[in-house]
């Protein structure tokens, strides 16, 4: 999918190749370095290398019931969103999504062609019913966004969160019902 941002850069919304493996590094490690809103630390995401990216991107692209889609502009990868679905039958009917989107490139409408996109997918699914997101509370501009598309709070955490600054925050779940259950 292409669009074009309030700037006049084209934005390319797709699912990911391998090759695409160092670039989603290389973003995921610019995202941690700068926000406290993801579970991996900046040191952490420098653990990782090209071969456990592309071990990834391969996990997406051999499971349908689950979806990676990057954000593209200018050649580079600037986000991603993703929905993961645990393999238990017990839980076929729900799914777990994450988003990210570098600084650089808020307040653009990524996040919000991303959230789309996905929905999109979700909803094409027959037997995906629910998708739910874990977020901090400190987040309130994703909040913000999750609840424009339907999202709910169902579940906080008290002090679920340790951030890089010593403060614990709420980890909050949310949840969207995609289409009635049967």
């Amino acid at each position: 999918m292409k669009h074009f941002l309030p700037n006049g850069d084209e934005l390319i919304i797709r699912p990911p190749v391998l090759q695409d493996a160092a670039g989603l590094l290389a973003s995921f490690q610019r995202l941690t370095r700068e926000t406290d809103f993801l579970l991996f630390t900046h040191r952490e995401s420098l653990e990782l290398d090209i071969h456990s990216e592309q071990d990834y991107i391969q996990g997406y692209l051999d499971n349908p019931h689950q979806l990676l889609l990057l954000a593209i502009v200018k050649g580079n990868i600037v986000g991603s969103v993703n929905v993961n679905h645990s393999g238990l039958h017990k839980k076929a009917h729900s799914a777990e999504m994450g988003i990210a989107v570098e600084s650089q490139w808020n307040n653009m409408g990524i996040g919000r062609r991303l959230m789309t996109a996905m929905l999109r997918w979700a909803e094409e699914r027959p037997d995906l019913y629910l998708l739910s997101l874990q977020v901090f509370a400190t987040n309130e501009k994703a909040m913000q966004l999750y609840r424009n598309f339907g999202f709910m709070e169902c579940g906080r955490l008290p002090r679920g969160i340790l951030q890089k600054n010593g403060a614990y925050v709420d980890l909050i779940t949310m949840y969207l019902q995609i289409k009635p259950l049967p």
